[in-house]
């Protein structure tokens, strides 16, 4: 069966979430940590999270995927904003123990003109004083369309950031199909040798989700602005072909395209009679 879910809003809890997501025929979701421009967390009600778990299982929901906000900037030039991503990376991840074994992804962050080898110095950095040997979460650093001094931009990058970090077991890698498009990567024709070239930079074992969206920009853009499904450049045909490949199909796909509720009721009926 095709896992695939959209981006939900956190405000009403867990339970809240896995209702809405069933409503729209999805059998996981994305949601925010908190805030997505930043700010404290909404305290955990252990009684909505009992009932999410259970109903969870009930479901057959194999996992869930937090976000990060976009404020989290691990390799800023600002001692005050790292210092900032890095209490909320700490909050976060003692957060999703609540909800044991699901999978937390964040932007690797800009550099802001301190160069490459630096922003992934400073994410290492944050990463190694986050991470816990017990932490049942799996973290996702996610692959980035290079706008701007974005640092995970290529495969390479995300590589040396995982070889920088000591509890590397926990760390695995969100595939966003609008971002490797806009940084390059043709998964419109050659998806394969994309898969391949992932495979012998990072290794597949360490992908463990994808973000599913069209892109409004041609491929090497590096514009990052998301578009519906079918309806940008990657095109339906490419689409299905990712959500049908042999080394992605078992994988779970998160739709963060531009639309409300129904608009994503419509996609994932549309992705589902495309998966074969």
């Amino acid at each position: 069966m095709l896992t695939i879910g959209a981006h939900l809003s956190a405000s009403k809890g867990y339970t809240a979430m896995l209702k809405q997501a069933m409503s729209i025929g999805a059998n996981t979701f994305q949601f925010f940590t908190r805030n997505p421009r930043g700010g404290s967390a909404k305290a955990i009600d252990e009684d909505d999270v009992n009932t999410f778990l259970r109903l969870m299982q009930e479901n057959d929901f194999p996992v869930i995927l937090a976000h990060a906000p976009y404020t989290l900037n691990c390799c800023s030039d600002k001692p005050e904003t790292r210092e900032f991503a890095l209490n909320t990376f700490k909050d976060d991840l003692q957060r999703m123990e609540y909800t044991p074994n699901q999978l937390y992804n964040f932007h690797p962050g800009s550099h802001v003109g301190q160069g490459v080898e630096k922003g992934i110095e400073l994410i290492a950095d944050v990463l190694n004083k986050a991470l816990f040997k017990d932490m049942t979460t799996t973290v996702l650093l996610e692959t980035m369309a290079g706008k701007g001094s974005e640092v995970g931009r290529s495969f390479e990058e995300l590589r040396a950031i995982i070889d920088a970090v000591e509890l590397d077991e926990k760390l695995g890698v969100c595939l966003d199909t609008c971002h490797v498009s806009d940084a390059g990567y043709d998964i419109i024709n050659n998806l394969d040798s994309v898969l391949d070239e992932f495979d012998s930079v990072i290794g597949l074992d360490r992908l463990k989700a994808i973000h599913l969206n069209d892109s409004k920009n041609p491929p090497e853009s590096h514009k990052d602005r998301h578009e519906k499904i079918g309806e940008g450049f990657i095109g339906i045909d490419a689409i299905e072909r990712i959500i049908n490949n042999p080394r992605l199909r078992h994988l779970s796909f998160f739709l963060e395209t531009p639309n409300e509720l129904d608009g994503y009721a419509h996609e994932i009926q549309v992705l589902r009679n495309l998966y074969k």
